[in-house]
């Protein structure tokens, strides 16, 4: 199934959701070139939310532009499957080698704003990351290694420790709360 179908057929879990899918489609529509970051305005992207076989725990990564914990990912870079980008993220970001899908659905939409930053040397502008988040799980006993032109910190934490890790308090409330609970109602259905 195509990434527009997979979005359309994607049910909002709250009002966020609901109109970041709605500019998500809009931006697919208008934008030839939304798959690739040169499209300075917006582009695609996609997260993992990795939780342990328990699902008690979530592995971050100290991001050195944020200096914040936060969950792992990257941009699409021209590829269309963005489960695929999460993964291949994951591994990358985290030097985990066993990841992989608890479903291959996707878990979460997101409109990200982007401060400008600087990023190996270049000035990058302010812009928008449509972001499609996958739920993965990894063995929380596998070694990790940190990626240092991305990070400089990988490690496992309790659900609410995941929140608190990180200095961004949007992302705290609006996106990582909300992993947590979505997480903790797929484990009641």
């Amino acid at each position: 199934m195509e990434l527009r179908e997979q979005i359309e057929q994607y049910t909002p879990f709250n009002e966020q959701e609901e109109k970041d899918k709605q500019y998500i489609l809009a931006c697919m529509d208008k934008n030839f070139d939304i798959f690739l970051r040169e499209n300075a305005v917006t582009h695609l992207t996609a997260s993992a939310w990795i939780v342990n076989k328990e699902r008690t725990r979530v592995l971050m990564v100290y991001h050195n532009i944020y200096n914040s914990w936060s969950w792992l990912g990257g941009h699409a870079d021209g590829e269309t499957d963005l489960l695929k980008v999460a993964l291949k993220e994951a591994k990358e970001e985290s030097g985990i080698t066993h990841v992989k899908p608890v479903q291959d659905d996707i878990f979460s939409l997101e409109v990200l704003t982007v401060d400008g930053h600087v990023k190996k040397g270049n000035y990058v502008s302010s812009h928008l990351h449509l972001n499609v988040t996958y739920l993965l799980e990894a063995d929380e006993n596998e070694n990790l290694t940190v990626k240092p032109d991305e990070n400089s910190g990988v490690a496992w934490f309790t659900l609410d420790e995941a929140v608190k890790a990180s200095s961004e308090e949007w992302f705290r409330e609006h996106i990582y709360n909300k992993l947590n609970k979505k997480l903790i109602k797929t484990q009641h259905l």
